[in-house]
C-alpha cells in the first residue's frame, strides 16, 4: 500500500506494520492446517503407499519460514530488506501452494487459499505487485488442467472455463482490494491530521479559558458543575480550592442566586443575565455579573449543557474607577494649577504680616502658616509630577538621609497623632544606613502604610510592627506588618491599583500613591503574607538602594534602640542585636 504523502507517514507506518502482523498471524495459521492435513492423510495412507513424504517436509517447511518471518522480521527494516519481504511472503506462498495442489492426494482444492497472497499484495502492497500476484494465480489456474493429461482433447471444457473464470474473480478482487485500501489509507491520514488539528485547537481553547480573568463554569441541567477554569474557582470556593471537587449547586448554602439562575435558563431555553451573589462563609460574600449560554444537544431531544461566565463586580468598578483616572488627572493638574496663584499670594501676605508682628505667639501663628504654606505648595507639585506624561529630569533625586533616625521621628509623629502607644513597636537595625528619598514623601509613604495597618490590626499591644533591616549590601528593607486577618485573592491581585478599595468608606488612593512615590525614587514596595513572633500577619515592605556616596558624619541621628523611647516596644525575646524573625508562608 503506497503511502498517501508525507503528511502522517509515522502513523500510516504503524498501520502497515499492523497489517503486516495480522497477515503474517494468518499465513501462520494456514501452513499448520496444512501441514496437519499432510500428515493426516500420511497416517491414513500410509499402508498403501501411495503418500509422497517430501510433501509432509514441504507443509514443515512452510511453517517453520513463516514462523520466522513472523517472529524476526524486524519492524524498522532497511531498503533491501523491503525488497526482500515480498518474495519471501507472497512468492514462498504461491509456490508452495501450488506445489500442494499439484501433487497432493485426494479431492481437496487449495484454489480458495490463493486469495491469502493476492490480498496480501493489493493491501500492502501496490497495483503493479497485487496485479502481478493476480496473473501468476490466473496462469497456474489456466495450466493446472493440462498437468498430467496425455492428449489436449481429453480437456472438460468446463473445467478450462472454471480456470478462465476464476483468475478473472482473482484480478478483480486484487483491483478492488487495492483501491479500497488506498482510499481507507488516504481517508485515515486526513482522519488524523483533522484530530491532530482538533487536539491542539483544543489544547489552545482549554489554554485560553484557563488564562482568562473571567469565571466560565460548565453545568448540566441537574446542577452540577462539569468544569470551570481556575478563575471561577477562586471566585466561587476562594483560593484554596480541593482538587477534583464535585460542585452540586443546589447543595451549597449561599449559592442559590446561581442555581436558580441555571435552573431558569434550562426552563426558558435562553441565554440569560443578571447580578447574583454568592457567600463564601458566613462573613463573606460577593456580587458577580452572570451570564449564561446554552449548548446544542447530541440531538434534537437531548439537552445541552448551561455555560455560566462570572465577572466580580468588583474588578468592573475598579476599572471603570481606573478609566475615570485619566479624566481626573487632568483635572486635579488643572486644580492644582490654579491654586498656586492663592497660595502664592497666602505666601507673600504671611511673610508681610511677619515682618510687622513681634508677639511671641502671632510669630508662631505666622509660622505656622508658612509650613502649611510650604507643605500644599509641595502638594501641589506632587500632583503636577503625577500628572505629566513624562517624569521632569531631576525627579527622584534627592540628598541622602539618614534611614532610622527619619523613621523613627515619623513613627513618634504618628503615635501621638493616633494615640497608638503600644500598638506600634518599632525595630531599626540599619542605624548607619543612608537612603535617596524625599523625607516628605517617605513620612506620605509610611503613614499610609501605618494609616492601612492600624485599620486592619486587632489593636493589642504590639500588634504592628515597623522594622528597617539591611537587605544585602546595596539594599535596605522597610516593612510594616499587623496581625490582621489574610486578604482575599481578589483584593490581593489590585491591591496598588487607583480606587480599588475592599472599603466602602476608602478612596483606594493611598497605596496607589506609594507605589507612585515608591517608583519615582527607584524603590520597590509589595506584599506577603509572613509570620512574626509565631504570629501570622500581613506585611507591607519596601526595598530601596543605599547611598554610598555620604558618609554619616551626624552620629547623634542614629539612636540607640530601647523601650526607654516613648512609644517603642521590643517584642518578646527580642535583643537589640538581631534583626526580627521574618518568614515568609
Amino acid at each position: 500500500m503506497e503511502e498517501a504523502g508525507p503528511i502522517g507517514s509515522t502513523q500510516a507506518r504503524k498501520s502497515i506494520d499492523r497489517l503486516w502482523r495480522t497477515f503474517m498471524r494468518g499465513r501462520l495459521f494456514i501452513a499448520v492446517v496444512l501441514l496437519a492435513m499432510q500428515v493426516f492423510n500420511w497416517v491414513n495412507h500410509s499402508s498403501t503407499g501411495n503418500v509422497a513424504t517430501w510433501l509432509i517436509v514441504l507443509s514443515l517447511s512452510h511453517v517453520a519460514a513463516t514462523l520466522i518471518t513472523l517472529v524476526a522480521w524486524p519492524r524498522q527494516s532497511t531498503r533491501k530488506l523491503e525488497s526482500l519481504r515480498w518474495p519471501l511472503t507472497i512468492g514462498v506462498d504461491l509456490i508452495v501452494f501450488a506445489t500442494l495442489q499439484l501433487f497432493q492426494q485426494g479431492e481437496f482444492n487449495l484454489t480458495p487459499l490463493f486469495a491469502l497472497p493476492v490480498l496480501m499484495a493489493s493491501i500492502l502492497g501496490s497495483l503493479t505487485i497485487s496485479l502481478g500476484t493476480a496473473s501468476m494465480v490466473a496462469l497456474f489456474l489456466l495450466g493446472e488442467p493440462f498437468w498430467g493429461l496425455a492428449q489436449v482433447a481429453d480437456l472438460p471444457t468446463s473445467r478450462l472455463l472454471q480456470a478462465g473464470l476464476g483468475g478473472i474473480g482473482f484480478f478483480l478482487v486484487a483491483l478492488l482490494a487495492n483501491q479500497l485500501a488506498a482510499r481507507l489509507a488516504r481517508e485515515e491520514l486526513v482522519a488524523k491530521s483533522s484530530q491532530a488539528a482538533a487536539r491542539t485547537q483544543a489544547q489552545v481553547n482549554e489554554l485560553v479559558i484557563e488564562s482568562l480573568s473571567e469565571g466560565v463554569m460548565v453545568v448540566d441541567m441537574h446542577g452540577v458543575v462539569r468544569n470551570a477554569n481556575p478563575a471561577a474557582k477562586a471566585m466561587v470556593l476562594g483560593e484554596t480550592t480541593p482538587h477534583a471537587v464535585k460542585l452540586l449547586l443546589s447543595a451549597r448554602a449561599g449559592w442559590e442566586g446561581l442555581a436558580d439562575l441555571v435552573n431558569e435558563t434550562f426552563h426558558r431555553n435562553e441565554p440569560l443575565e443578571t447580578e447574583v451573589r454568592i457567600d463564601l462563609d458566613e462573613f463573606t460574600s460577593h456580587r458577580f455579573f452572570a451570564r449564561t449560554r446554552l449548548t446544542a444537544g447530541l440531538s434534537s431531544s437531548a439537552v445541552g449543557l448551561c455555560v455560566v461566565f462570572l465577572e466580580d463586580l468588583r474588578e468592573v468598578e475598579a476599572r471603570v474607577r481606573t478609566e475615570k483616572l485619566a479624566s481626573m488627572g487632568r483635572m486635579s493638574a488643572a486644580v492644582a494649577h490654579e491654586i498656586r496663584n492663592p497660595l502664592s499670594a497666602i505666601t507673600q501676605a504671611n511673610a508681610l504680616l511677619d515682618e510687622e508682628v513681634n508677639d511671641p505667639g502671632q510669630k508662631r501663628l505666622t509660622r505656622m502658616i508658612e509650613q502649611n504654606a510650604q507643605r500644599l505648595s509641595r502638594i501641589v507639585d506632587d500632583i503636577l509630577n503625577v500628572a505629566r506624561a513624562q517624569p521632569s529630569s531631576g525627579e527622584g533625586h534627592s540628598g541622602a538621609v539618614p534611614l532610622d533616625s527619619t523613621i523613627r521621628q515619623i513613627a513618634q509623629d504618628w503615635i501621638r497623632q493616633n494615640q497608638a502607644l503600644g500598638v506600634l513597636g518599632v525595630h531599626l537595625h540599619a542605624p548607619k544606613v543612608f537612603i535617596n528619598f524625599e523625607p516628605d514623601h517617605l513620612r506620605r509613604v509610611m503613614v499610609n502604610l501605618l494609616d492601612n495597618a492600624l485599620r486592619h490590626a486587632t489593636g493589642k499591644a504590639s500588634s504592628i510592627r515597623l522594622i528597617t533591616q539591611p537587605a544585602g549590601s546595596e539594599q535596605v528593607r522597610v516593612s510594616v506588618w499587623s496581625d490582621g486577618l489574610p486578604l482575599e485573592p481578589s483584593v490581593h491581585k489590585h491591591l496598588f491599583e487607583p480606587f480599588f478599595s475592599s472599603e466602602s468608606r476608602s478612596s483606594g488612593l493611598g497605596l496607589y500613591i506609594c507605589r507612585e512615590l515608591c517608583e519615582r525614587y527607584q524603590a520597590q514596595i509589595g506584599y506577603q503574607r509572613s509570620r512574626l513572633d509565631q504570629r501570622e500577619g500581613n506585611e507591607f515592605y519596601m526595598l530601596m538602594s543605599r547611598n554610598t556616596s555620604e558618609l554619616p558624619v551626624q552620629q547623634s541621628l542614629s539612636y540607640p534602640m530601647g523601650d526607654s523611647v516613648p512609644g517603642f516596644t521590643r517584642p518578646p525575646g527580642q535583643t537589640q542585636a538581631g534583626p526580627p524573625s521574618l518568614s515568609t508562608l
